[in-house]
């Protein structure tokens, strides 16, 4: 994954009205869950980004590795989950997951389709089901997406994710999920239609003319 600075401070105001101010000078309130935990819970380290850093993380499609500079410290995470308002769809609230080298991390990983599918060829339509699949491993073992070959898929057919296989990566995701399919287009049945009418017509035409007695008998 790709890896990304942040810059944060801590917080010592809590509350729905110290966050609304927060938000009115351009900064997010987020938390970084870590290692510790209390009452079998995640231990979150409360604190404020400001919201032009926080955007390059919110509005992509990539997941990176986050370098986060809180106070002085240096923590690397994976941004886990989006707060936005229901109205303006501004965000809210971010939470962080701090990582390390030696503990697997589940996360969604981007599907990226790979090439032109003989179904779409014959007249199909590509359906993408999911965008992305769960998968669990060690931060430095993800891919930014994982390509998937859709060239030798045919109209009907479709590729679950029990179908992939990647090095080092196991499946969060129920493998039965279907990722992508080609359907038939009205386009195809008319044109299938089409044909069968006439080979049936030309059939016809040819068993009159067999049948058709010639002239003198």
């Amino acid at each position: 994954m790709k890896e990304i600075s942040l810059t944060g401070k801590k917080r010592v105001d809590l509350g729905k009205k110290a966050s609304k101010t927060l938000r009115k000078e351009g900064l997010i309130p987020c938390n970084l869950y870590g290692e510790a935990k209390e009452n079998g819970k995640p231990v979150a380290t409360a604190f404020v980004s400001p919201f032009k850093e926080l955007r390059k993380l919110i509005y992509t499609p990539h997941i990176y590795v986050i370098k986060i500079s809180l106070d002085g410290e240096e923590h690397t995470a994976i941004m886990k989950e989006i707060q936005f308002h229901p109205v303006t769809d501004a965000p809210l609230h971010v939470d962080f997951y701090e990582v390390n080298d030696q503990k697997p991390i589940t996360i969604g990983i981007p599907v990226k389709l790979v090439g032109l599918a003989q179904g779409v060829r014959d007249g199909g339509r590509m359906n993408l089901s999911i965008r992305k699949i769960e998968v669990t491993a060690p931060y430095q073992q993800i891919p930014e997406h994982l390509d998937i070959d859709v060239s030798k898929l045919t109209i009907g057919k479709s590729i679950r994710v029990g179908d992939l296989s990647y090095e080092g990566l196991k499946y969060a995701t129920s493998k039965n999920v279907v990722i992508c399919s080609i359907k038939m287009t009205r386009n195809v049945v008319d044109t299938t239609g089409s044909a069968e009418e006439g080979e049936s017509a030309d059939t016809e035409a040819e068993a009159e003319t067999t049948e058709k007695p010639a002239d003198g008998e």
